[in-house]
């Protein structure tokens, strides 16, 4: 249900959104005035944002492929998924795996808003959506085995929300109970902001804007975000910046804001 000008019933317009800020980085379309304002304030402070969120775009893409045409990975959880972009998951892994099955969660009303449109025209059965996030895993499980099948490998995609979880809230202990029920082969992806890649910048910046903004984003170094990964065993190339995991021929090799990495589980 829509209002004035399409506009979802129910959705605050006139406050900048980070899901709609975020499409807006990436050249999309589900964006308004106000974020765009805000995006731009943004990028005036972190020239480099819009980068790093096309080429964490191209990572997801390329782990998917990977996990789905060369891991057998062929199930996808991706957490904190945002609004609707081309070549999303289930996209991708729908093209290498006719029947791959994708469950999509997020805990922002503007992407359930959306959630019809990334929806709309794929096959009944294979993608569905979760509202809900990282802190709740139990809830996430549960109403993903609705669509996916926890006794095969599946893989876990945290694309950029894990800077919002500070070590308070041991994001290392939420990753191990989403992925201990998980079948032996299952996967785990993630990309994590950098505070060891043009530092003094990132810091600084980030601590500005945390200041003016409901979450506060924590920025980890290489170590770090290694360690999130527990005791899976990591991919080649491992944890390295978004342009160096395994990048396709066209993947300018431009210096990255982002540590990325996949991992699978043994047993």
């Amino acid at each position: 249900m829509t209002g004035t000008k399409g506009t979802p019933l129910g959705l605050d317009v006139t406050t900048p959104n980070v899901a709609r800020m975020y499409d807006y980085y990436l050249g999309g379309k589900d964006n308004f005035e106000p974020d765009r304002i805000a995006a731009e304030k943004v990028l005036a402070l972190v020239p480099g944002l819009r980068r790093a969120a096309v080429e964490n775009r191209r990572f997801l893409r390329r782990v998917v492929r990977f996990l789905a045409a060369e891991a057998g990975v062929t199930q996808f959880l991706d957490i904190g998924s945002g609004l609707p972009q081309g070549d999303s998951v289930h996209e991708v892994a729908l093209r290498e795996v006719p029947d791959a099955r994708v469950v999509y969660v997020d805990r922002d009303p503007v992407v359930l808003a959306h959630a019809n449109e990334l929806l709309r025209g794929t096959p009944e059965g294979l993608v569905s959506y979760v509202y809900g996030g990282l802190r709740d895993p139990e809830l996430i499980l549960r109403e993903a085995a609705k669509t996916l099948d926890f006794s095969r490998p599946a893989a876990a995609l945290l694309f950029g929300i894990l800077h919002f979880f500070s070590d308070a809230d041991d994001p290392q202990a939420l990753i191990g109970q989403l992925m201990a029920p998980l079948a032996a082969g299952s996967g785990l992806a993630m990309s994590h902001l950098a505070s060891d890649l043009h530092s003094e910048e990132m810091s600084e910046t980030f601590n500005r804007l945390s200041s003016r903004m409901a979450e506060t984003v924590i920025l980890r170094n290489h170590d770090e975000v290694a360690g999130l990964f527990g005791g899976l065993d990591l991919v080649d190339p491992g944890v390295v910046q978004a342009t160096q995991w395994r990048p396709d021929p066209q993947t300018p090799a431009v210096p990255s804001q982002t540590w990325v990495g996949a991992a699978r589980t043994t047993g």
